[in-house]
């Protein structure tokens, strides 16, 4: 029977793989168009006419604006 320290050692070496193997996969090209990360719901105040904006394009104007802080967030990374 293991200890609770050799647990925890275990758990955090599990973890550790875990986290690698997702790095991983996040930055195959394949697996990239797969991914879908978890939605959260938020309140967000934006100007009037941004939101316009992105609604005169069409249906899915939230996904709109979730891609462009996406492609922001990625170039920021880079940087």
């Amino acid at each position: 029977m293991r200890s609770k320290g050799q647990m925890k050692t275990a758990n955090r070496g599990k973890i550790a793989r875990l986290k690698a193997a997702a790095e991983e996969l996040r930055r195959s090209p394949a697996i990239a168009e797969m991914y879908r990360p978890i939605k959260k719901p938020v309140t967000l105040r934006l100007d009037a006419d941004v939101i316009a904006w992105f609604k005169a394009q069409g249906r899915g104007y939230q996904t709109r604006i979730n891609k462009a802080l996406r492609a922001l967030m990625l170039g920021e990374r880079k940087s």
